[in-house]
């Protein structure tokens, strides 16, 4: 996974909040950096975020932002058992005659080429 950059021009910091306007109320709020970029939203690095300034007459609404999290690879050893399992998945003794491979969740393999794998039909 890649991390976001700083909207702002010419800085290279990590994104670690998201700013959005609500210009109907004239209000600008700043947040935890959000899920997926927004285009109608502005990442921005600690730096651009604690410097934050507002027009005259906005409000700005600052939500709580968590310091920079420690690395978590629990979604990537979830993904690594996944993957394994799903490997080891395959039933090697219950080959049919004709080459496929039936994995133990009875998809079945009929060929590979590559990284890409052809896999039968299960409606037919």
């Amino acid at each position: 996974m890649t991390s976001r950059r700083c909207s702002r021009s010419g800085c290279s910091g990590t994104a670690v909040a998201t700013l959005t306007y609500v210009y109907l109320d004239s209000t600008a709020v700043l947040g935890p950096l959000a899920t997926r970029a927004d285009p109608h939203g502005y990442d921005l690095c600690s730096r651009h975020a604690e410097a934050l300034s507002a027009p005259r007459g906005w409000e700005v609404i600052r939500l709580a932002i968590p310091d920079e999290p420690e690395p978590n690879t629990d979604d990537l050893l979830a993904l690594a058992d996944a993957v394994r399992e799903v490997g080891l998945g395959y039933d090697e003794q219950a080959q049919p005659e004709d080459g496929s491979k039936e994995r133990s969740s009875g998809v079945v393999e009929l060929g590979r080429r590559g990284h890409l794998t052809v896999l039968a039909d299960p409606d037919n």
